[in-house]
């Protein structure tokens, strides 16, 4: 049973760090405090000054720090508070995929507020933009060449694909399970919807 003790200073922020989170977050549990780190790709920093930024609107006056991975193109935005069990009490041991993640009442209403923020979060840990090409032989011999953008979204958990998908439903973004673990967003309309609303990681 989830019960409301904390209450976000932004909620747009916050929904956006709480898709982030369930794609590439994580937290752990120190002797007197806990550490929220979040997996991020070197080449986007302005997607890395952005969650940093987020970051320090949800957990205020909190230090948040960025580190480089030896040997990776990896930096993990961290930050160490106590109150994040209570901003983000999905966390649990071992994998996100492995248990259910199920959002709190007030994690919902904020998400529903909030749609695009939350999908973009989604989106920027486990997402990504395409350029689906494909030839086909028409009646008169000739080979013509098309191609279309689409979106991609993928994650092993399908508590967290699930919230994906009724999201886009939730902003009228169609969308359709590729695999078993990627939704694809192809639909002409849906996917400006995402490039106007969510936008490329940078």
């Amino acid at each position: 049973m989830f019960v409301q003790v904390w209450k976000p200073p932004d909620e747009w922020s916050y929904a956006w760090l709480l898709g982030l989170f369930l794609g590439d977050g994580c937290l752990s549990q120190m002797p007197r405090t806990w550490t929220m780190r979040i997996s991020m790709d070197a080449a986007y920093p302005d997607l890395i000054e952005q969650a940093v930024m987020a970051t320090q609107l949800v957990a205020i006056n909190s230090r948040v720090t960025t580190r480089n991975v030896t040997g990776s193109e990896c930096v993990v935005v961290g930050c160490c508070w106590k109150g994040w069990p209570d901003a983000i009490p999905q966390h649990g041991p071992g994998h996100k995929h492995t248990r259910p993640i199920v959002l709190a009442p007030w994690q919902q209403e904020i998400v529903d507020r909030h749609p695009w923020p939350f999908l973009r979060g989604l989106l920027h840990s486990d997402g990504c933009r395409t350029i689906n090409r494909f030839s086909t032989k028409l009646p008169s011999g000739r080979v013509a060449n098309y191609e279309y953008p689409r979106w991609f979204f993928s994650n092993l958990s399908d508590d967290i694909r699930e919230l994906f998908c009724r999201t886009c439903e939730a902003v009228g973004v169609r969308w359709t399970q590729s695999n078993p673990r990627n939704i694809s967003v192809s639909h002409r309309d849906s996917v400006a919807k995402l490039d106007e609303f969510v936008g490329l990681k940078a």
